[in-house]
C-alpha cells in the first residue's frame, strides 16, 4: 500500500514552521548537517498522518514534539554503536548570513555562529527531555502548562525537567566562568 502525498496544505504549514524548526534542530543536533536529516525524519514522521498535523491547534508545538522524537531515537540508535575512527575538527561549516547589518558592524556571522555553538555546547549536556523543555518555555516563550502539553508529560514533570536543566546550567556556566580568569 503507498502512501498518498500529503495535501498542499500540509506543505505550506509545514514551510510556515521550517524555519524555527529548523533553528530548534540544530540546537537539539549540534550540527547542521544532522538537524537537516532529523527535520526530514520530523516531516516524513507527520506527513504519514497530515490530518493530524493540520487539525493540531498549534502545529509547531505538534512538529516539535516530533522532532523530539526522532532526535531522542536517533541518539539512542547511535548510542549502541561503536565508532570506528574519530575525526576531530570535521564540523566546521560556514556561519550562514544573519540579516541585513552595518558594515562596521559586521563580523562575518562569527559573534552569532560562537553564540550558537555555545548553547548547542550547553544543551548537550542536558538529557533531550530538559533540552526539550528549555527550547520551549526559555526560548520559544511557551508556559510550563503547555511546554507539559507538547511533550506530553506531567506539568510537574516538566517543571521538575526545566528546574534540572536550569540548575545543571548554572553549574556549567560557573565552572566555565571560573576557568577564564
Amino acid at each position: 500500500m503507498g502512501l498518498s502525498p500529503p495535501p498542499a496544505r500540509f506543505d505550506a504549514t509545514f514551510c510556515e514552521i521550517l524555519p524555527r524548526l529548523y533553528r530548534r534542530a540544530v540546537m537539539l543536533a549540534g550540527s547542521r548537517h544532522w538537524a537537516e536529516d532529523a527535520v526530514h525524519e520530523a516531516y516524513l514522521k507527520l506527513a504519514a498522518r497530515p490530518h493530524r498535523f493540520l487539525a493540531h491547534p498549534e502545529p509547531y508545538a505538534y512538529a516539535f514534539t516530533a522532532l523530539l522524537s526522532v532526535v531522542r531515537d536517533s541518539h539512542r540508535r547511535e548510542r549502541r554503536q561503536v565508532p570506528v575512527d574519530e575525526m576531530d575538527g570535521m564540523e566546521s561549516g560556514a556561519a550562514g548570513a544573519v540579516g541585513p547589518v552595518l558594515a562596521a558592524d559586521w563580523d562575518g556571522g562569527v559573534a552569532r555562529r560562537d553564540a550558537e555553538l555555545e548553547v548547542v555546547r550547553l544543551l548537550k549536556r542536558l538529557s533531550y527531555r530538559q533540552a526539550g523543555v528549555v527550547i520551549l518555555v526559555d526560548l520559544d516563550g511557551y508556559t510550563i502548562d503547555q511546554a507539559a502539553e507538547i511533550m506530553r508529560v506531567h506539568r510537574g514533570t516538566a517543571a521538575r525537567h526545566r528546574a534540572r536543566a536550569l540548575g545543571r546550567l548554572r553549574e556549567l556556566l560557573e565552572g566555565s566562568q571560573g576557568h577564564e580568569v
